[in-house]
């Protein structure tokens, strides 16, 4: 453990030395994965809208941000753009702790900019309402029960539009999140793997897809299910460097350690190039663990 943060404090400097590069967007021809989220914005802000929620499943929640208020430029009536942009704005669903009070200001102030502005249809209106859950009384509900709220809402939502594959996935993913640690049948995780592998196999290009399935199974017990989505997101967002790290989860836990190391090298490139610091970081750390890791076991699966 002592080596492990001894290493994670030599990168922090080495990096901190060449200063905190600024992301920028990536030139045309990105490869994102394929996201369609129907809207009542105007055409070219649809485009764009498609855009952001494929970054912001792949958790490139700022460059999603920014693909959101670019949307707004584009139809400043586009109140559901709000809804991106309060989602983005909770960050990693799995980090641990509490959000930041600034970090949830900001989402509430999103969400009810988006009410206000109001939408033009019902569905639009059903998802803001879902993720206003997430910030409605931060100061006195604790976090987890304004999870719970939020992810009963968006199973309220998935049951209203059955044929909303977007709906269906952000509810599995909010199964995911919200599971109990302590159940050791794994029913959320199981649950919500199940309605993404379905709507993977009609969407097999779609990031989001791909990066829940191995959140809903990245436990030993389930892993190997998420093998196949492991090998493909790499493939289906190869510009989102978190798309690059993701697989290393399973492939960790199958032992499969080279592919392990291979993706956090790639991730922390890909970071690099687009100034995630922070992601580079955190690839390169991972990879670093890891090799020392597979330097003390040659296990792989079926050994």
């Amino acid at each position: 453990m002592h080596r492990e943060k001894l290493i994670a404090a030599i990168l922090l400097a080495f990096i901190a030395a060449h200063g905190m590069a600024q992301e920028h967007q990536l030139e045309k021809g990105e490869k994102l994965g394929e996201v369609h989220f129907a809207t009542s914005c105007n055409e070219p802000a649809q485009s764009d809208f498609n855009r952001a929620v494929a970054l912001l499943h792949s958790f490139q929640f700022s460059r999603a941000i920014e693909g959101f208020d670019t949307v707004l430029r584009e139809d400043p009536t586009c109140g559901i753009a709000y809804w991106g942009i309060a989602l983005s704005d909770w960050s990693n669903p799995f980090a641990p702790g509490n959000k930041d009070r600034g970090q949830l200001q900001l989402g509430q102030q999103s969400a009810e900019k988006g009410m206000e502005l109001g939408v033009k249809t019902e569905r639009e209106r059903d998802y803001l309402a879902a993720v206003g859950k997430l910030y409605r009384d931060f100061e006195g509900t604790p976090q987890q029960v304004r999870w719970y709220a939020y992810r009963d809402a968006m199973e309220s939502v998935a049951a209203k539009y059955p044929k909303d594959h977007e709906a269906q996935i952000f509810y599995a993913l909010a199964l995911a999140v919200g599971a109990d640690p302590g159940d050791k049948t794994y029913a959320d995780q199981l649950k919500a793997g199940a309605i993404l592998e379905r709507l993977f196999a009609e969407e097999p290009t779609h990031p989001g897809l791909a990066h829940y399935i191995i959140h809903a199974y990245d436990v030993p017990a389930l892993a190997a299910r998420a093998f196949v989505a492991a090998q493909r997101y790499t493939v289906i967002a190869p510009d989102a460097p978190h798309a690059l790290h993701m697989p290393s989860h399973i492939f960790t836990r199958l032992g499969y350690w080279q592919e392990s190391i291979d993706s956090n090298v790639a991730a922390a490139a890909a970071a690099r190039r687009q100034g995630q610091t922070a992601e580079e970081l955190h690839a390169t750390t991972t990879r670093l663990t890891r090799t020392c890791k597979r330097g003390r076991t040659s296990r792989r699966p079926g050994s």
